[in-house]
């Protein structure tokens, strides 16, 4: 029977998302990035952008998607031409620490998994991609487990610019689509965008285009409400990301495509506890199996 390699995609993409992402509010990253002399979130930005810092703030912000422009411009302008990559090496070393205190059965699976994974990373298409094709210029570590760590962040970066690849192919802007998740998730009223740096200004401008396009309708109470057309459209776009997205697993094969889930999920269920921790239990939403989630 032929796998359902849609439904890999979807399952391994909680774990990648995981294993990459709860570095991104982890007190031991943090504290690194404010000793460069960038606090919080900015920290964050110029690690992650490192590979595509030197094309300069407007680059970064198309590639990133939904992050705020002015948070983006603030965090390159703070680190300076050195500061990226200084973060870039203060999160692999937090990285290192962090995995080791907080999910150490994490370790092997990456370590054996990565070579592998590399060599899939290598053949993906990445015409479009821009973000993972910086990330896979960058020199990779000599350390077995932070040489697969990076390259599940490939596989992270690949697929996200493939989602919005399907955002923009659906007519929408960064922070309309965060609108969209938001009402999909049920979170409080435009937690999402404003969790992602934008502005009051912003939002409301995400709002009014989405009313021009039929996306929001306003209830009896006077409140705008996003349509089900509009959540449903944020599905779909789910939907296709999934379904673009098969190429990995394919190429990987389905034994270490199962492997891999089996592997890694149970340590990122406790690195995912570590994001209620440090950030809280909205955060990460792509690492969260919800009743929003498809059958």
């Amino acid at each position: 029977m032929e796998p359902n390699w849609i439904a890999i995609a979807r399952r391994n993409a909680r774990s990648v998302q995981t294993t990459i992402g709860w570095i991104f509010w982890d007190p031991g990253a943090v504290a690194r990035y404010e000793a460069i002399g960038l606090p919080g979130p900015l920290g964050y930005i110029a690690a992650r952008s490192a590979p595509l810092a030197p094309a300069g703030p407007d680059a970064v912000t198309a590639a990133f998607g939904s992050i705020s422009p002015i948070g983006i411009a603030m965090a390159l302008d703070l680190a300076g031409p050195d500061g990226p990559a200084r973060c870039w090496e203060a999160r692999d070393e937090a990285v290192l620490e962090g995995l080791t205190a907080y999910a150490p059965d994490i370790l092997d699976p990456l370590a054996e998994l990565g070579p592998h994974l590399w060599a899939v990373v290598e053949r993906l298409p990445m015409v479009g991609r821009v973000l993972a094709a910086a990330h896979l210029r960058m020199p990779r570590p000599d350390d077995p487990v932070l040489s697969g760590w990076h390259a599940v962040n490939c596989l992270r970066e690949w697929r996200g610019d493939t989602h919005w690849a399907a955002v923009v192919a659906a007519g929408l802007t960064g922070v309309e689509a965060s609108v969209l998740h938001n009402a999909w998730l049920r979170y409080e009223s435009d937690w999402l965008p404003t969790s992602r740096g934008s502005s009051p200004e912003e939002i409301a401008a995400a709002w009014d285009g989405l009313a021009e396009k039929g996306l929001v309708e306003v209830g009896d109470d006077g409140e705008r409400r996003v349509t089900d057309q509009g959540i449903a459209l944020r599905r779909d776009i789910e939907e296709r990301t999934d379904a673009l997205t098969t190429t990995p697993w394919e190429l990987l094969g389905v034994h270490r495509s199962l492997q891999f889930a089996e592997d890694l999920e149970p340590p990122c269920e406790r690195l995912l506890e570590r994001v209620d921790l440090t950030a809280g239990e909205n955060y990460q939403p792509g690492s969260r199996i919800r009743d929003t989630d498809f059958a």
